[in-house]
């Protein structure tokens, strides 16, 4: 703020003088003019001669001028200048980049603001793009930086003048910050801030790809989704396209859009199934067609930059594998056609525990003479008293074991042994086959672990399996004890709800009709677990019609604590197979893609994520988050990183991979982290191995992820005005234009700054106060001599 002028007088003993004398004179001048004859004029020559013995009167009441300013040479100010490469824009009708342009403003031919700043400040200088760098002057500067790290840079001045008398930062930028995706910074102790806008708004012809993401769905037929956005600036009414291309170059994809008017944000989205498991990278890249074409787009396109036209993308197919435990009662038809669909996943295992005979209540005599053990087992290894079945447990069958000690004792009883799983399925199995302690690790294998659970339909669950008072009952989404009495169940006939229409892994095609038609092709239904209501949170995938047109609830999820759980409620699914080939196929995908989003998200023992990190503005944090068998946090583990550089050019040469040694996180138990600063657009693998306390591995976990500082630095090129704006009223001080600086100088000694002084001025000692009295004097001594008086 500028600090007001007040206006004193000195010469206080010569008031009373004055007044008197002022006194004096008018009385004078009223009786002069009195006797003159009469006219206007008379009080015209009054008022000149008044006014100029009033100017003479003031002086000698010696009036001062008094003014706060900086006080010079004890303040400092910086003047911090961004080098980005994102200034190396070209605005539309303009010879010179924006950064030839803050080139020469910052040089000598820039003007004298700098000196004229430097007889009030000592002046200290900085760049910065991804970090702030003292520099004693700004010749010969390079615009290579490939972010813009403003709000870093800005808490690097406060930093670094945190004691000293900063008054102000000079701050020469477009505004288009790399790290501050959440708006203006943190400006909490900061000086004035004087930001000089850099670009004209509208000034620039330019594509680009501002962001992308990729999401996974269970969708078995395009399970991976990329979405582009694209920012047209100076294209209205014109046509762009989008290639998607892998990392050989290959075209996978194109899409066109025409943009309607100017600064319009198009959306691409594409769909697609990678052809190899595991992680692989993709190229997005837009523009016109013509120029995607060319050899070289660059140099071909009008665009102000073609930096920010393409972007890569990290994607993962599978993610596996994946272990669900299947448990049912007896064996049926379901299991038969359920397992024949996971074997065409490679990355879902299927492990099933199934009960082929009760146990007796009582031993009645069924075999030999002598024979205790279960005739089933007869011939069968050890037939020692110790060794075989007895009458009275029941003969269960295990398939698709990892070896001989998997499930040996039935269902699992401690949490290392169900925690192993990412899924769990009952089917016509009744609550009485678990234990209490069993039921109850069940349900938290669901809330604590985050597993995936689902009942399937039959004569052995649901109210019919008595689950209405078990921890395992609690889990579905569906009330057990508000049944309906039924004497003669109805044929059902399949459908979706809207909410299971909106679902990818609900729908069997990737466009309506055909789905419709799948759906009106399918069988009638004839065994259903009639639960009319559904509990709060839950939603309703799909239901059944019966005969009498009463809907039920037929396929209806939720989220139960880290996991979910899923109640289908049909219980012969099986007959929609039995149809043809091609209902067959349908069913089966039915089958995987409910498996698959069972496992979906299910959290693993070693879990490998990339965060935002601090070490500059393309660093980022790898962090690995390790669990015992229990699912608890394990802290005594070892973590090595090893990252691998997977670039996207057909003539480059994999680089040598970085080893890092992962740190214990102060603030969360079983958190390990490292920080990799990567450069130019690039993707990277990353893999995780911990090991334990013996040297044993407990498990690795592998990441794909992308660095692309150029599209971040390039992704608007219009000058981000409204966030300077906001850094400049925030703090006190203003924006201005490259030709408003020679203004700002001389404004600033007169701002607040730390160090201040008051300014002193003699007001009447100007050689313009006396000739405007004199003035005065010899106007009003001409209309006298012109009306003939003496």
């Amino acid at each position: 703020m500028t600090g007001l002028a007040v206006l004193t007088l000195s010469g206080l003993d010569w008031l009373w003088p004055v007044l008197v004398l002022a006194l004096l004179g008018a009385a004078g001048i009223w009786w002069s003019y009195s006797r003159a004859p009469g006219g206007g004029w008379r009080a015209a020559g009054a008022l000149l001669k008044l006014a100029g013995l009033g100017l003479l009167a003031w002086c000698l009441l010696e009036p001062l001028w008094s003014q706060p300013r900086a006080r010079p040479g004890a303040n400092l100010l910086a003047i911090v200048a961004d080098t980005s490469q994102g200034l190396q824009v070209r605005d539309r009708g303009e010879a010179a980049t924006r950064a030839e342009e803050l080139q020469a403003r910052l040089g000598p031919a820039g003007g004298d603001w700098q000196t004229r700043l430097e007889a009030d400040f000592e002046l200290r200088r900085f760049t910065f793009d991804s970090q702030l760098r003292a520099v004693a002057g700004f010749e010969g500067l390079t615009f290579d930086g490939q972010a813009t790290a403003l709000g870093g840079a800005l808490a690097s001045v406060r930093g670094r003048f945190a004691d000293r008398p900063l008054a102000g930062i000079l701050l020469f930028t477009d505004g288009n910050a790399t790290d501050l995706p959440e708006g203006a910074p943190d400006l909490e102790g900061l000086p004035p801030v004087y930001p000089v806008v850099l670009g004209r708004e509208g000034a620039v012809r330019d594509v680009a790809v501002t962001q992308t993401a990729v999401t996974q769905s269970a969708f078995e037929d395009a399970p991976v989704a990329v979405q582009a956005d694209v920012r047209a600036t100076g294209w209205q009414g014109e046509s762009l396209t989008v290639w998607l291309e892998d990392a050989a170059g290959t075209r996978i994809e194109e899409q066109t859009q025409r943009a309607r008017r100017d600064d319009e944000t198009l959306t691409f989205r594409f769909r697609f199934r990678p052809p190899q498991p595991g992680w692989s990278f993709y190229r997005v890249r837009a523009g016109r067609r013509g120029d995607l074409e060319a050899a070289d787009p660059a140099s071909s396109s009008d665009e102000a930059t073609w930096l920010n036209n393409e972007r890569i993308v990290a994607v993962q197919r599978g993610g596996g594998p994946y272990r669900v435990l299947y448990v049912a009662g007896r064996p049926n038809w379901e299991y038969k056609f359920l397992n024949r669909a996971i074997l065409e996943d490679d990355q879902t295992q299927l492990v099933a525990l199934i009960r082929i005979a009760l146990r007796e209540p009582k031993f009645d005599f069924r075999g030999r003479a002598g024979e205790t053990g279960n005739p089933l087992f007869r011939g069968f290894g050890d037939q020692s008293r110790e060794a075989v079945e007895r009458y009275d447990q029941p003969v269960i069958v295990r398939l698709n074991t990892r070896d001989e000690f998997e499930l040996r004792s039935g269902f699992p009883q401690t949490p290392a042994d169900l925690f192993a799983y990412d899924a769990v399925i009952l089917d016509d199995v009744e609550a009485g086959f678990f234990s209490a302690e069993q039921a109850s690790l069940l349900q938290r294998f669901v809330a604590e672990r985050g597993g995936g659970f689902a009942m399937l339909g039959g004569a052995e669950t649901f109210r019919e399996g008595n689950y209405h008072r078990n921890p395992i009952g609690d889990m579905l989404p569906v009330y057990l004890d508000r049944i309906p009495d039924l004497k003669e169940p109805p044929r059902m006939r399949w459908s979706l709800t809207r909410e299971g229409v909106l679902q990818p892994w609900m729908r069997l095609h990737d466009n309506e009709p055909a789905e419709k038609a799948r759906r009106d092709a399918m069988p009638a239904f004839e065994v259903q677990n009639l639960a009319p209501e559904i509990k709060p949170g839950a939603s309703i995938m799909a239901t059944t019609l019966d005969d009498n047109g009463v809907e039920w609830p037929a396929l209806v999820t939720q989220r139960f604590g880290r996991g979910r759980t899923a109640a289908l409620t049909t219980g012969d699914v099986w007959r929609w197979g039995m149809r043809d080939q091609e209902s067959r196929a349908d069913m089966n995908k039915f089958w995987r893609q409910l498996v698959r989003w069972l496992v979906a998200d299910v959290p693993r023992r070693v879990e490998l994520a990339v965060e935002p990190g601090s070490g500059g503005n393309s660093a980022v944090d790898l962090v690995t988050r390790v669990r015992n068998p229990d699912f608890e946090p394990l802290d005594e583990a070892t973590v090595a990183f090893e990252i691998q550089s997977v670039p996207l050019e057909a003539a480059a040469a994999n680089p040598p991979s970085v080893r890092l040694r992962g740190e214990p996180s102060l603030q969360e138990a079983g958190r390990f982290e490292a920080t990799f600063a990567p450069r130019g657009a690039i993707g990277f693998l990353g893999a995780a191995v911990v090991t334990d306390e013996a040297g044993a591995e407990v498990g690795r976990s592998t990441l794909g992820w992308t660095a692309n500082p150029a599209g971040e630095e390039f992704r608007s090129l219009q000058p981000n005005r409204a966030l300077l704006e906001t850094i400049a009223r925030r703090t006190g001080g203003k924006v201005v234009d490259l030709a408003g600086l020679a203004g700002l100088a001389g404004e600033l000694p007169q701002r607040q700054a730390p160090v201040m002084e008051t300014w002193v001025a003699p007001a009447w000692h100007s050689p313009w106060l006396f000739l405007l009295a004199l003035g005065l004097l010899i106007t009003e001594w001409g209309l006298r001599r012109r009306r003939g008086l003496p």
